[in-house]
């Protein structure tokens, strides 16, 4: 990972290697945090992040699903990750990772005494299967894991919890010689990729799983 000067942290700009939280912070523990996957693509007159709106709103409709209270409005949130890549000085193509999560100052399950906190990390990163898989594509494996049941798990939410099963997923397609794992849900229908949506063009229509069982793509 290529470090940055800063990560944003509610509200201020902390250098990378300062950017840390206590042990105890319960979204450690328990999982109970949301995410974004963003990116911002060099052009000529500098980056631009692609959906920053639609992004940044799933964002917040995750947070709602998992019972957090946000502590800033979209625009202040757009303008935060707007604010990190001006000082960031980048020079390629960027991902960005706002999270919500919850801090330190209470344990157990009961959350919603947890302070609210919020981070936005960016860092310069290519293609996410590589610039290889591009061009040569990859090679994808039926997933023995079944993709989280949106009954089970508040599947509809970016939350942090839910990616255990998208990373053993990943872990058992790379362990078994292929590059991503294909997720089916609990009646065998295609889902999703363990980090990415899956779609055909069939006669130059996009053509994509139902949200039942997958995340709602932006990418």
């Amino acid at each position: 990972m290529e470090k940055s000067k800063f990560i944003w942290m509610d509200g201020k700009l902390t250098p990378w290697d300062e950017a840390n939280v206590h042990i105890l912070t319960h979204t450690l523990h328990y999982g109970n945090g949301v995410f974004e996957g963003t990116r911002a693509y060099m052009t000529d007159k500098g980056l631009a992040i692609y959906r920053l709106r639609d992004h940044t709103k799933r964002l917040l409709n995750s947070a709602k699903i998992t019972r957090i209270t946000p502590s800033y409005t979209l625009e202040e949130l757009e303008e935060a990750q707007l604010e990190l890549l001006r000082v960031n000085d980048f020079k390629s193509n960027v991902y960005l990772r706002p999270l919500i999560y919850l801090g330190y100052g209470i344990m157990g399950l009961h959350h919603v005494n947890a302070p609210v906190k919020t981070a936005i990390a960016a860092w310069e990163w290519g293609s996410y299967l590589g610039d290889e898989g591009l061009e040569n594509g990859i090679r994808v494996k039926i997933s023995s894991f079944t993709r989280n049941p949106v009954s089970s798990t508040m599947g509809k939410a970016k939350a942090a919890a839910n990616y255990l099963n998208s990373q053993l997923a990943k872990y058992e397609a790379m362990d078994a010689g292929y590059e991503e794992a294909l997720l089916l849900d609990e009646d065998g229908f295609v889902a999703e990729g363990s980090g990415e949506c899956f779609f055909i063009v069939r006669d130059g229509v996009l053509i994509t799983p139902p949200n039942d069982t997958s995340l709602e793509s932006i990418t």
